[in-house]
């Protein structure tokens, strides 16, 4: 498993940790019941607090990414991956509809946004 942190970046250091083995289990590269690193050792290996580690495993095992045995450490759960994709959808349609709501205010035609929308999706 690699993870790379950056101090450059406005994101936290444990919101970074998060988003990439969300990324790694969800395109594959860490499968259900794989062994995550210990808190100290990622740590150790990042150069960071293990309070940091700590809070990151604590958001993934709060979102069912990953689950922890008391004495054994962190696994990748067995997770739906249907049921993570439906969560993200869900997500994306209610900020979504909050701008579909200012741009009907603000008169702002569907096309112009359509192409908003594009430009920003292939924006990185």
């Amino acid at each position: 498993m690699e993870i790379i942190v950056s101090n450059k970046t406005s994101r936290p250091l444990y919101e970074q940790i998060v988003t990439q083995i969300k990324t790694q289990i969800m395109n594959g590269t860490l499968s259900a019941g794989e062994a995550l690193p210990s808190i100290r050792s990622l740590a150790r290996s990042l150069q960071i607090s293990v309070l940091t580690v700590q809070k990151a495993y604590d958001l993934l095992q709060e979102d069912g990414f990953i689950e922890t045995t008391a004495g054994k450490g962190c696994y990748v759960s067995v997770q739906n991956q249907d049921f993570y994709l439906e969560e993200q959808q869900k997500k994306i349609e209610e900020h979504l509809g909050e701008a579909i709501e200012i741009a009907r205010t603000s008169g702002i035609p569907l096309d112009r946004l359509q192409n908003l929308l594009t430009l920003l999706y292939e924006e990185d």
